[in-house]
C-alpha cells in the first residue's frame, strides 16, 4: 500500500453501560463537535501508553462523572471503520457497575434507551455495526 493511501490508526473506547432495568446509555455528539447531533456509547480517544480499560475509566469519569473498575468493564465486541482521514478501532466494553449517577459534563444530551432502540437513533457509522451485540447479550431471544 502506498503512504498516500495510509491512514492514521484511531484508537477509541466505548462503552455500553447498563441500568438496572437493562437499558444502554447513550450520548448525543454536542454541536461544533464532528458527527454533531448523532448519539454514540460513551468513551473516547486512548493516549499513548494507556491501556484501552484506562481510557475508559477516565472518559467516563470525565463526561459523565462517574467511577467504575476494570474488573467491570467486560469486552463485547468491537468495531473497525475507515472514516476519510483516518481509521478507527473501537473496542467495545458493557458495565453494569458503577458509582455514581451519569450525568453530562460536556454538554451532550444523554438517554437511557432499551438495546432494540438504539436503531431509531441515528449514529456514527463506527457505532451503528455495535447494537446487534448489544441486542443479542441484553435481550436474547427466547
Amino acid at each position: 500500500m502506498s503512504a498516500e493511501k495510509q491512514k492514521r490508526l484511531l484508537l477509541v473506547v466505548a462503552c455500553a453501560l447498563l441500568d438496572a432495568d437493562g437499558r444502554v446509555l447513550i450520548a448525543q455528539r454536542p454541536e461544533g463537535k464532528s458527527l454533531a447531533g448523532l448519539w454514540e456509547f460513551p468513551g473516547g480517544k486512548v493516549e499513548p501508553g494507556e491501556a484501552p480499560e484506562a481510557a475508559l475509566i477516565r472518559e467516563l469519569a470525565e463526561e459523565l462523572g462517574i467511577v467504575t473498575q476494570a474488573a467491570c468493564l467486560a469486552p463485547l465486541t468491537f468495531a473497525s471503520h475507515a472514516y476519510d482521514d483516518f481509521h478507527l478501532l473501537m473496542p467495545l466494553f458493557v458495565c453494569r457497575r458503577f458509582e455514581g449517577t451519569p450525568a453530562s459534563r460536556e454538554g451532550q444530551a444523554l438517554k437511557w434507551v432499551r438495546a432494540r432502540a438504539l436503531r431509531d437513533y441515528p449514529m456514527p457509522p463506527a457505532d451503528a455495526p455495535l447494537i446487534a451485540h448489544l441486542i443479542d447479550l441484553v435481550e436474547p431471544r427466547g
